[in-house]
């Protein structure tokens, strides 16, 4: 279990003051001069040292991300844009971090921002985030007037300049490329890569995308040392993570913890385990809806790791871990998400456009039973026509949690076809 002292995130629970003279008082904007006074390159080499995966889902190493800005400015300025669109159903951590510690993220962007070479960061905020968007802003505030951002940032030579903005509650806009254009003032719909953000992002600029979590450690890991930081979790999973914990536990709750901890520890020291006792339950969505779910015979040991979770068909995602006990739907919830991203489907794609919605009629079928049961194998068959054929990651993610239903529960989704075609034969 972690032990407080290691913890980044000391004011995760918001129990005190989350102003400026509250988050030095915890140690956030600890002579951050020294910190930027290593070099853009030292900052970098430390961060890939640490091991840090991308905390927004897709676990690209940090340091590595960052190392792809170019070296030196020409003609067109550089810019860093943190991803603060939490809309993963589950997913509730970023928003804790910009509402309880804000001063951390800020201070993540000076420092990611100079490493970057960027003069200028966005923070893109989902819509519906009215507090943490208010937060952010004060906090923003009180680092100009402290003159820790702007002209001279924290006395270091550097200018850096901080803007928040709100989008309008679209999904789709924490895609990376669906992100800046929604900056840009267009339609939030994602771009073909390459190229990339870092040879062409914000208004064609080099840019770097990055998680709000993924920011706000930097400042930390640069004072603690890559090797602290590396010494949580096991080899290329490593560090501190925030995980999400909800459904059918006692206690739901975010909490920081050490990577690799295993899934039951999890559950059952923060969350007060399974509503009924862990042979309750039924499944587990480890890592965000986006991710295949796993049965009570996977979540009896696995580990909340990237690389644990991919071996076993999943994901470690945003780490929002949701709890489904017996008393659960399955097939029911499953379609329930499977509404979602037809909904948030931004259209652009035809797989994804035709498929997310195909897709969640014949699961309202499944639900009742109204089916055939070689229908199952269709749907398998649309999830993989859908799945890497389209240029953002939702086809994907429309795609993940159906077919792990099928993978785990597909006697329970047979079972009800054949209760169905009975009931019909006796009508």
């Amino acid at each position: 279990m972690l032990a407080d002292k290691d913890r980044i995130f000391t004011n995760l629970y918001g129990f005190h003051d989350w102003h400026l003279a509250g988050a030095r008082a915890r140690g956030a904007w600890d002579n951050t001069k020294a910190i930027l006074e290593r070099g853009p390159d030292a900052i970098i080499d430390e961060m890939k040292k640490s091991g840090l995966r991308g905390r927004g889902g897709a676990g690209f190493p940090t340091g590595l991300k960052w190392s792809f800005m170019p070296k030196e400015v020409k003609d067109r300025p550089h810019y860093l844009v943190v991803n603060a669109d939490e809309s993963e159903p589950g997913t509730c951590k970023d928003r804790d971090i910009m509402r309880h510690d804000p001063h951390l993220l800020v201070e993540g962007c000076l420092v990611a921002g100079f490493s970057m070479r960027a003069h200028a960061g966005y923070i893109y905020v989902r819509g519906e985030f009215y507090n943490e968007a208010q937060h952010l802003e004060a906090a923003i505030r009180e680092a100009y007037e402290a003159g820790l951002i702007g002209k001279n940032a924290c006395g270091s030579g550097w200018d850096f300049d901080l803007y928040v903005h709100r989008g309008a509650g679209a999904y789709i806009c924490g895609e990376e490329t669906a992100l800046l254009e929604s900056l840009e003032g267009k339609k939030g719909m994602p771009r073909l890569k390459p190229p990339f953000p870092a040879g062409a992002g914000l208004y064609g600029c080099p840019t770097t995308v990055n998680n709000v979590e993924s920011i706000a450690v930097a400042p930390t890991i640069l004072r603690r040392g890559a090797s602290w930081f590396s010494s949580f979790g096991r080899p290329n999973n490593t560090g501190t993570k925030l995980f999400c914990i909800s459904g059918h536990v006692n206690k739901p709750c975010n909490v920081e913890e050490a990577m690799s901890i295993p899934m039951r520890e999890l559950i059952e020291k923060h969350a007060g385990g399974v509503r009924g006792g862990w042979d309750n339950l039924l499944a587990v969505i480890p890592g965000g809806a986006s991710v295949p779910l796993l049965p009570k015979e996977i979540c009896d040991t696995v580990l909340m790791d990237f690389d644990a979770l991919r071996d076993q068909k999943s994901g470690l995602g945003t780490a929002a871990v949701i709890v489904m006990d017996k008393s659960t739907d399955i097939v029911k919830a499953i379609a329930r998400l499977s509404y979602f991203y037809k909904h948030e489907s931004c259209g652009q794609c035809t797989p994804c456009r035709e498929g997310t919605g195909w897709m969640w009629r014949v699961m309202e079928r499944m639900v009742v039973g109204d089916a055939r049961i070689e229908e199952i194998d269709a749907l398998e068959d649309v999830t993989k026509q859908v799945e890497g054929h389209t240029i953002c990651a939702l086809g994907d993610a429309a795609a993940w949690p159906i077919q792990g239903l099928i993978r785990h529960f597909r006697p329970e989704m047979e079972r009800r076809i054949r209760a169905h075609t009975r009931q019909l034969a006796a009508e």
